[in-house]
């Protein structure tokens, strides 16, 4: 085959490309890069000869970031693979591959870009594409993406802290300040290259920080064209290491003893899990997204410790008082609860006693208990004092970081939406009905489950289990299995939904990548929020409300019996679904980190077997690449935690306990991944935590709302106070929620004729027999008042709370005042000192100062502020 031959198939090849791109919409129209967007971007004429990069071989220093010559530093790593050592059949695709990655790194070195390609110490197919961004570069670009840089020293002296004279006790617990030193503060402005000399400059070398030289880099790489065809301009990094162009693209780890290892010797390490996070360093080395996750990560932590104790208190003094409960005293009583023969709860189960429940009734009373309450409506103040106290950091977060003035307007648009915006795409609602249908088959999997556990325990023999019997019941069985294959049908569901929500937001074509991401968090978490707490609420406000009564129980479908709750109540099985689920998850995150320390050694075996000298970008390229998502699952597994504290913890006050123990472990897990085993990630600027803020606060309302319906609808406490009060005016011991019915079942001993079951209704012989007596009027009115009430209360004390407690605090607001009042008076005497310059230059010249005057270019007063 001739190489003619190769083209012609290789030109085949783009023609289906392009064709197929078509037919899915994909095709790249024209693209005019606004000069503040690629101001460096020089087109390359189609069949010009075109520069390739410069080859050199490795000089034997591994920990070095440099060129070979020691002085231009790499900013960005690209890798592929010689497609000339492939195998012959597959040569048109790998001509194609070699054409475009030549004509995208000639497009980077028109733009000013600097690159260098050393073939790989370990395996020789591949080679590393070090790029290096020359002074110039850096400055135009930094103008363009707007990055803050130090003018002038902060001269602000910050108000003293009323703990500093017990900072002593503190110190410990902070990383050590001979290592980790305090940097000095500046007042910063966006960067201009035309007043280069107002700028703090002092070392060049050191002036743009390598996590700004890596983002200015990204930049360029993500809008760099690789192909030109008439009218169509392809362009891009990203669909170079889609279409495999390029293996991967990353940005260098520091070396030792740089900046990394720092923070894995103070942040990461399991020896410093007491400490806390050195954030300034965090944000420096891997820019203010990843900062402001691990800022939140680490706040939500610390105000989990108070949650956590209030919680285990509870516990503590439910466990200590479940034998002093009337409730669970007249369930166990022979005399009461042994003398109550139950009716069935399905069509093929069997009558029982109301002591069999005396265990699971004592443990129900360890979390159906009236600290529970007290509990439920401390959490509603937590939740506001958390996301109060908040915002009020992450806006002395935002002063530190420079982040208070990050507008929409200052971010780029995304490359994808360069390319294929031609116009707008409305959000399509798909994904919907998979959704219901996932909660109506878990709903009828538990119905299914709940008669074949009924059938088979009713037809078996458990004599030799009989110690186990009291606890092998069917709603037992049912509930633990259910429990266990909601959360298997969980972790399915979650790939599933992650592809429809993408598929969704990569439609809508949202314009810049803060928009992308937040379009995405907002779906993604509607998709989990049904998948995760669907199965919770059903057990808190569905099971057991429908049933009817023996005689005349309620059909689904026609076919199966609505599920009854278990003989305890449905609180305890909201518990046990709650215990499942966070448990379920916590052991699926240790899988996934025995996973990583796998990985950990095999890399180690490697590198311990070859006895090479190898560099730092392809120690690097031998790490995990980072997700395309970011910390999106990070932010996701944390709010669907913080969703179980908060939605359920009226039947679950240990879900703070369990969540702050997960945390402290996964703050360091993190810590270490990233430090260690993660490429590094590209620096990405960010004010706050985007859409999950919003989230939050919508779950920290409904979150009232849930738990004070749990307390009412699913725990028995309201029942149990009416039946209080209705026993002082009855004298009956009998709980007044048990409703009895004719027994028609020779299994039954003759000295029974009635059995009972869970409602408020009048008895069989009566006028108004199986009807609703006054109890269920008397308990929803209960229940009904007690929701107004409680929500009324909570609510108002959050919106004083809220009120009192401002989002951005005062001494933040007056250093904010303070340093854009110094920026202004340094450019003002900047554009006097310029004006002055450009008048003495114009009268020298012998014009008037009218003339001058006139000729000011209108440049000059559009750029007269930061």
């Amino acid at each position: 085959m001739s190489e003619n031959d190769i083209l012609e198939m290789d030109s085949l090849s783009d023609t289906e490309e392009e064709r197929g791109d078509a037919e899915l919409g994909m095709i790249d129209e024209e693209v005019v890069y606004p000069e503040e967007f690629l101001p460096t971007y020089h087109s390359i004429r189609e069949g010009a000869k075109v520069d390739k990069a410069q080859q050199a071989e490795f000089n034997g220093k591994p920990d070095s970031l440099f060129f070979n010559d020691g002085v231009r530093r790499i900013d960005f790593i690209l890798v592929y693979e010689d497609e000339d050592k492939k195998d012959f059949e597959k040569r048109h695709t790998f001509a194609r591959r070699l054409r475009r990655r030549e004509y995208f790194e000639a497009s980077l070195m028109k733009m000013g870009v600097e690159l260098e390609a050393t073939p790989s110490v370990v395996d020789d197919k591949l080679t590393f594409l070090k790029i290096h961004m020359p002074w110039d570069v850096l400055c135009t670009y930094a103008e363009v993406l707007h990055i803050k840089l130090p003018i002038q020293v902060n001269d602000l002296s910050s108000r003293p802290s009323p703990w500093r004279y017990l900072s002593w006790i503190a110190k410990p617990f902070y990383p050590s300040e001979d290592l980790i030193r305090k940097e000095t503060e500046f007042f910063t402005a966006p960067f201009e290259k035309d007043r280069l000399e107002y700028f703090y400059v002092k070392d060049r070398d050191i002036f743009f920080t390598p996590s700004m030289r890596s983002r200015m880099a990204y930049y360029i790489l993500s809008r760099a064209p690789y192909e030109i065809r008439g009218s169509i301009k392809k362009f891009g990094m990203n669909k170079l290491l889609d279409g495999g162009v390029y293996k991967a693209a990353y940005p260098l780890h520091d070396g030792c003893p740089n900046e990394r290892y720092l923070l894995y010797e103070e942040w990461a390490h399991p020896k410093s899990f007491y400490k806390m996070q050195p954030l300034d360093l965090i944000r420096k080395y891997y820019g203010e997204k990843i900062g402001i996750y691990f800022a939140w990560l680490g706040f939500y932590t610390i105000m989990l410790t108070l949650a956590a104790a209030v919680g285990l208190g509870c516990f503590i003094y439910g466990y200590t008082t479940k034998d002093t409960s009337t409730w669970s005293n007249e369930v166990c009583d022979p005399n009461i609860g042994g003398k109550l023969v139950m009716c069935p709860q399905c069509d093929s189960c069997n009558y029982w006693p109301l002591i069999s429940t005396c265990d699971t009734s004592k443990k129900l009373c360890i979390f159906d208990n009236f600290g529970t309450l007290v509990f439920a409506v401390f959490m509603a103040v937590w939740v506001t004092l958390f996301l109060e106290f908040w915002k009020r950091y992450q806006a002395e977060l935002e002063y530190e970081w420079d982040t208070v003035e990050f507008l929409e307007q200052e971010e780029p648009p995304r490359p994808e939406y360069e390319a294929k915006c031609v116009y707008e795409r409305k959000n399509p609602v798909t994904g919907i009905m998979l959704i219901l249908a996932s909660i109506v088959a878990i709903t009828v999997y538990r119905l299914a489950v709940f008669i074949t556990f009924s059938t088979k325990l009713r037809n078996t023999d458990l004599k030799d289990l009989e110690p186990l019997k009291e606890y092998v019941t069917p709603q037992m069985a049912t509930s633990v299995t259910a429990s266990i294959i909601s959360f298997v049908v969980i972790m399915i569901l979650n790939v599933l939904y992650e592809r429809v929500a993408i598929w969704i937001t990569d439609f809508e074509l949202p314009r810049t990548k803060t928009d992308y991401e937040n379009s995405l968090t907002l779906k993604m978490f509607l998709f989990q929020f049904v998948n995760y707490y669907s199965s919770c609420f059903y057990i808190a406000f569905a099971k057991g409300k429908a049933v009817g009564y023996p005689g005349k129980p309620v059909y689904l479908l026609g076919e199966y019996r609505n599920e009854e709750c278990d003989p305890g109540g449905c609180l305890i099985e909201l518990t046990t679904q709650l215990a499942i689920i966070m448990g379920g998850k916590a052991i699926w995150n240790n899988i996934q980190e025995v996973l990583w320390v796998k990985n950990l050694i095999f890399r180690h075996c490697n590198s311990a077997a070859s006895e090479k000298v190898i560099p730092r970008w392809e120690q690097d390229y031998q790490l995990q690449p980072s997700s395309k998502l970011g910390l999106f699952y990070e932010y996701l597994e944390m709010v669907i935690q913080f969703g179980f504290v908060t939605l359920f913890v009226a039947s679950f006050p240990l879900a703070p306990v369990l969540a702050l123990i997960n945390n402290l472990a996964e703050i360091r897990i993190d810590a270490w991944k990233i430090t260690t085993q993660f490429r590094r990630i590209v620096p990405e600027k960010a004010q706050d935590i985007g859409a999950w803020q919003p989230i939050l606060q919508g779950i920290a309302i409904l979150a009232v709302a849930t738990n004070a319906m749990i307390i009412a609808f699913t725990s028995d406490m309201i029942p149990r106070l009416v039946y209080y009060c209705s026993s002082l005016v009855t004298n009956t011991s009998i709980p007044s929620n048990f409703s009895s019915s004719l027994v028609n079942n020779t299994s039954i001993p003759s000295n029974f004729s009635t059995c009972r079951y869970r409602d408020f209704r009048f008895p069989p012989g009566h006028p108004r027999q199986y009807e609703h007596n006054v109890y269920y009027w008397h308990v929803n009115a209960a229940k009904m008042a007690f929701i107004i009430v409680v929500e009324h209360i909570v609510y108002f004390t959050k919106f004083i709370l809220s009120y009192m407690i401002p989002d951005v605090p005062y001494a933040v607001k007056e250093q904010i005042k303070r340093e854009k009042y110094l920026t202004q008076i340094i450019l003002h005497e900047t554009n006097l000192k310029l004006s002055e310059t450009l008048k003495s230059c114009w009268i020298n010249k012998g014009e008037t100062t009218a003339d001058w005057s006139s000729s000011l270019p209108a440049s000059t007063t559009a750029r007269c502020h930061f």
